[in-house]
């Protein structure tokens, strides 16, 4: 469900609440050093008690979360990200048709339209990034494939022209992926945002100069790869982010998920990797501001 399409700010989706437990997990202990939420789509209404953009951001900050960069996925969340990172000191923005989309656009004849809009989009001051964007060999049917080609490709190019970090959607598309940066060249900050592959993928990105994000679902019971891949990534290439609101790390894993509950991922990581929570998290927000700039203008 969608409204308020004509003006970005009252955009709004609703996500599917099925037959899992939509309470919102309590508040974890807040974080003594500050860190960032690197992808969210906070557009997303979900949860017993929708809350708004402000709540969201208020409750975050109150565990030391400071800042979120807000994901776009299509024309309208795009839209409404640029609007959110404008109107927002703590949000940033990414633009992007996900790679989901980007079939029905072809077969629609408005993909070019919309890589268009992206471009616009991109040359806003707090908009920090191309995201995301990238493959998905999962949900995509191979008709739908040469479509996701053609907008990664565009969008390759919208984040190098606009010296834009991108956020690379990948889902059982890691081949396809790196080939594609590999042959067309990547940005000089790229993303794997919700890294998905193995130990040696994490060694292959690191060695190229991209930074791995880790989401929520590396505390799975299921995701060793992902506990892996973390171990053997540089702590200047690593990153965390929600996902929000999916991907709600153990053990809230089903409910709603939002940037107030990274510091349950970050104690997670730090644990797995043996080192200080507190110097864990300067090194978080110091590659943050890397990859995106300053929040405050």
């Amino acid at each position: 469900m969608t409204t308020g399409a004509a003006d970005p700010s009252g955009y709004v989706r609703q996500r599917e609440q099925s037959a899992r437990d939509v309470r919102w997990p309590d508040a974890p202990e807040p974080l003594s050093v500050a860190v960032y939420d690197n992808h969210a789509h906070l557009e997303i209404e979900d949860g017993d008690e929708p809350r708004s953009l402000d709540e969201q951001l208020s409750r975050a900050a109150d565990v030391g979360v400071v800042g979120v960069v807000q994901a776009g996925g299509d024309i309208e969340s795009s839209r409404w990200s640029a609007w959110a990172a404008a109107s927002h000191p703590s949000v940033l923005a990414a633009v992007a048709i996900h790679p989901n989309e980007a079939p029905a656009y072809k077969s629609a004849g408005r993909l070019d339209e919309a890589i268009a809009v992206i471009d616009e989009l991109a040359a806003q001051p707090r908009v920090r990034a191309v995201g995301e964007t990238g493959l998905d060999f999962f949900r995509t049917e191979e008709d739908g494939l040469p479509a996701q080609f053609e907008s990664f490709e565009a969008h390759i190019d919208i984040a190098k022209r606009h010296d834009l970090a991108m956020q690379i959607h990948d889902r059982d598309a890691h081949d396809a992926v790196l080939e594609t940066l590999e042959r067309v060249g990547a940005p000089d900050r790229t993303v794997f945002h919700c890294f998905s592959g193995d130990a040696d993928m994490a060694r292959y990105s690191a060695e190229r100069g991209y930074w791995l994000s880790f989401a929520g679902n590396v505390t799975f019971k299921n995701a060793q790869n992902l506990r892996d891949a973390l171990a053997v990534t540089p702590r200047e290439r690593i990153l965390v982010e929600t996902d929000a609101p999916f991907l709600t790390p153990t053990p809230h894993r089903g409910r709603p998920n939002a940037p107030y509950l990274i510091p349950v991922t970050v104690r997670f990581m730090a644990a797995e990797l043996g080192v200080d929570v507190d110097e864990f998290c300067a090194q978080l927000a110091q590659n943050t501001l890397e990859v995106y700039g300053a929040f405050s203008d």
